[in-house]
């Protein structure tokens, strides 16, 4: 039994690009078998030449054949998609001018399916290179009918073969005018389109970080507790540190807010650097800061919250000379199962309170 998934993968590839490529030339492949079967019945009606038409049917269906392997290599070739539009744009012209001079009294019905051809090459090529498909149309076609008209002027009369070819050289003008409109606003809302996911993703971001320190916000991160409130009701250990900064205040008061928030900013990324990489820090407000730990005994978050005190009292800071190091203050506590994460937080709370009446710079466990 013949695996299918195997034989998509064979036929179409596996790069989403080249599938869509390959179900492309496929939708097109299957127009050229009823322009065939078209043709055939023009031949068994006696409107065209049987062998004109099997000369052109052969060349049509190893065109097709031969595009589709291009199409499925194209990746291994290195044959860029636009390349290829071009080339498949002027074997379906080259198909057209032919079907032209085999049509017979039919050959007019197939000047539509050249502004088909070209219509639909709008879509891969640029504006430019549609005009040069149009230009290659126009004058193919018009070597086409100077070739009738010379050769059999009784059936291709001059007149009549010149005013096909003025209103077919309109008609495809005039689509490529269009078309290069639509592309220009196709380009318009594919940049609008850019824009708009650039300024969703700065709005997520204002809406889930903090913009001094560009840490989570205190929103972001109960929205996180809640998530994991959900998850784990009572599997794994996770711990909650409150987090202040030591006389904070007074570095406000000597050096100024702007000062103030440049250790801020310094304090969120020392304190990063001392984390781990399952661990979320967040500003829960003002120089208060809020750490959850997750799968974490209450013994191994004070070793991070110790490792954290020496990173931020390494910081300098040229601009706020403190005369002793920037310290914090902590209370961190074990989240019991099943609780709910705002009885922990308060728990972590009162902690925190103890550690400053203790005397500041030190963590109080609960």
């Amino acid at each position: 039994m013949i695996d299918r998934a195997r034989l998509g993968k064979l036929l179409m590839g596996t790069d989403p690009r080249v599938r869509r490529m390959v179900a492309y030339w496929a939708a097109t492949g299957v127009i050229y078998v009823l322009m065939i079967a078209l043709m055939q019945v023009a031949v068994q009606v006696g409107l065209a030449d049987r062998r004109a038409v099997a000369m052109l049917t052969a060349y049509g269906v190893c065109g097709v054949l031969a595009f589709a392997v291009l199409v499925r290599a194209s990746a291994v070739l290195g044959i860029s998609p636009w390349i290829l539009s071009v080339l498949q744009g002027l074997f379906a012209v080259s198909c057209n001018i032919w079907l032209y001079t085999v049509s017979g009294p039919l050959r007019e019905a197939s000047l539509i399916t050249l502004l088909v051809v070209v219509t639909f090459c709008t879509f891969s090529l640029r504006p430019r290179q549609t005009m040069l498909l149009s230009a290659v149309s126009i004058a193919g076609m018009g070597i086409a009918m100077w070739f009738g008209v010379s050769r059999d002027a009784a059936h291709y009369p001059p007149m009549v073969e010149a005013l096909t070819f003025a209103f077919a050289s309109v008609g495809l003008i005039a689509i490529t005018l269009l078309t290069g409109q639509m592309n220009t606003l196709r380009a318009r809302l594919k940049n609008q389109k850019e824009e708009l996911l650039v300024a969703l993703a700065t709005i997520r971001t204002l809406a889930t970080r903090d913009e001094l320190t560009s840490l989570a916000n205190r929103r972001h991160m109960n929205d996180v507790l809640a998530d994991e409130e959900r998850r784990q009701k009572s599997a794994g250990a996770t711990c909650i540190a409150l987090i202040d900064i030591d006389f904070f205040k007074d570095i406000n008061d000597r050096f100024g807010h702007a000062q103030g928030d440049a250790v801020l900013r310094e304090f969120a990324a020392a304190a990063l650097g001392a984390l781990r990489g399952s661990d979320m820090l967040a500003r829960w407000g003002g120089e208060e800061f809020l750490l959850m730990l997750p799968t974490t005994q209450l013994a191994e978050a004070t070793q991070v919250l110790a490792r954290m005190a020496g990173a931020v009292a390494a910081m300098r800071l040229p601009e706020v000379e403190l005369g002793r190091p920037v310290t914090f203050s902590a209370g961190v506590t074990a989240r019991a199962a099943g609780e709910p994460f705002a009885e922990t937080i308060n728990r972590a709370d009162k902690a925190l309170y103890r550690a400053k009446a203790e005397g500041r710079n030190r963590v109080v466990t609960v």
